[in-house]
């Protein structure tokens, strides 16, 4: 399988990529982007330094000057990309993978992502040729900038009343980390909060209701407010309510936004294809004016700036901020969250409490399968439940499908990262969704990889 994936560049480290494929894409990325100043950044990852390395090495040969900010959170590197006018940009990361993966996240001028739709697979293409441009007369310039007390200083800025809130933060042993004592002191409780590129407490991805069993039982022993925990690069973050439940990270979008000080009626807030119905609702209700679209960060930040929206999120727990330069920062959304929680406590309301109303439909959460032959597992279920339930409400077909009917919906689309079918499908009733579980979960059957 290509390291060269929908959003971003990653693979298992000296097995699917190594060192001659990152020097590769470091010759020429300055062409093909057409960039002579970049900005590098890295996680903690054993094989980070390595990948730094060749990657400079290739981009400064090829001439391009370097600018290297050493270890930063993948936040960090979009937002100097932006403030600094850089002309391009490579965070070195495999964000939520295990300790053996690396990758890439490549940006152009204002953080603009770059996918395989928009310059990924044409350097896959000039990658595997085995060619390489020429080397110009003079190499660029590379240089070892600090940047991390800039970004902290900046994130205290954000950060508003938290008085009286109690709660703890896990850093997954990443990068959040780097700065997350400066921004808090005292107040919480820090697990896995020494930056450690093995991940030895759990693997940095969230979503993975294992990796947050640590901060769970924290979160009732101590019986906390709630449990803030980011995965390995932070542009990712998740939380757990005063119960010690996981909050699906949807669920926290209408909340978010009701934290954004220039929000205004008629705004636009994006939210994934896989999103609740209730908070579409909610945010209706609201007065701003939700809109749909694919899931990944390549594809939301184009879309945000297409449309000029204020906020944008996803259930894999991504926010994007239009002030944040239209990009993710867990940094960022955790900030807002524990402002909102904060607030609320004073109140007398609790966390659960105060996204209570978004929770309107059961939901499945988000459902995988190994599939075989995934066009026609998609095409099957659609075709069954158009012939027994007819002609939906609302029917998406962007990014996979996502079909609504009166008392149900469901989403089914194959994974941009991952070798899976993804199902997440909410009803009006418990008794609903089990059934309609079932249906799908039968056709999928005949597919389903053994």
């Amino acid at each position: 399988m290509s390291v060269f994936k929908a959003y971003d560049i990653r693979g298992v480290w000296d097995q699917d990529w190594n060192r001659d494929t990152v020097y590769a894409i470091g010759r020429w990325l300055p062409s093909l982007l057409g960039a002579k100043r970049f900005l590098v950044g890295r996680d903690i990852r054993l094989s980070s330094g390595v990948v730094r390395d060749a990657l400079i090495q290739g981009l400064s040969e090829s001439g391009a000057n370097v600018d290297d900010i050493g270890l930063s959170t993948t936040p960090m590197v979009y937002f100097f990309t932006a403030r600094d006018h850089y002309d391009a940009s490579v965070q070195i990361t495999a964000s939520h993978n295990p300790a053996e993966y690396n990758g890439l996240k490549i940006s152009r001028a204002a953080a603009v992502p770059v996918g395989y739709d928009s310059g990924l697979d044409e350097l896959e293409k000039r990658v595997v040729s085995g060619e390489l441009p020429q080397v110009p007369v003079t190499p660029g310039i590379v240089r070892r900038l600090e940047r991390t007390k800039i970004f902290s200083d900046w994130l205290m800025f954000q950060k508003q009343n938290l008085e009286g809130l109690s709660f703890a933060v896990d850093c997954s042993d990443g990068m959040a980390g780097l700065f997350i004592h400066n921004l808090f002191g005292s107040q919480p409780v820090y697990l896995n909060d020494t930056p450690d590129g093995r991940f030895p407490h759990h693997a940095p991805n969230p979503l993975e209701v294992g990796n947050c069993r640590q901060l769970a039982e924290t979160v009732r022993a101590q019986k906390l407010d709630l449990g803030v925990i980011f995965d390995g690069d932070a542009d990712r973050v998740m939380f757990i309510d005063e119960t010690g439940t996981f909050v699906q990270p949807d669920y926290l979008i209408p909340l978010i936004v009701s934290e954004l000080p220039d929000a205004r009626k008629d705004d636009i807030v994006i939210h994934d294809i896989r999103t609740s119905k209730g908070v579409s609702e909610i945010l209706s209700e609201r007065g701003f004016r939700p809109y749909i679209w694919k899931v990944g960060h390549a594809f939301a930040k184009r879309k945000l700036k297409e449309l000029n929206a204020i906020f944008g999120g996803e259930l894999a727990g991504h926010y994007y901020f239009r002030d944040f330069f239209n990009c993710d920062s867990g940094e960022l959304a955790a900030l807002k969250v524990l402002s909102a929680v904060a607030k609320a406590k004073r109140n007398g309301i609790r966390f659960s409490e105060l996204i209570s109303p978004v929770m309107r439909y059961a939901n499945s959460g988000e459902l995988n399968y190994t599939i075989d032959r995934k066009n026609e597992a998609i095409d099957a279920v659609v075709s069954t439940l158009l012939v027994k339930y007819g002609t939906p409400e609302k029917q998406y077909d962007f990014d996979g499908i996502r079909m609504e009917w009166v008392d149900f919906w469901f989403s089914l689309r194959k994974s941009n990262t991952e070798p899976y079918l993804r199902l997440i499908l909410e009803a009006k009733t418990n008794e609903r969704l089990t059934s309609i579980r079932g249906e799908i979960e039968l056709i999928l059957k005949d597919f389903i990889h053994v």
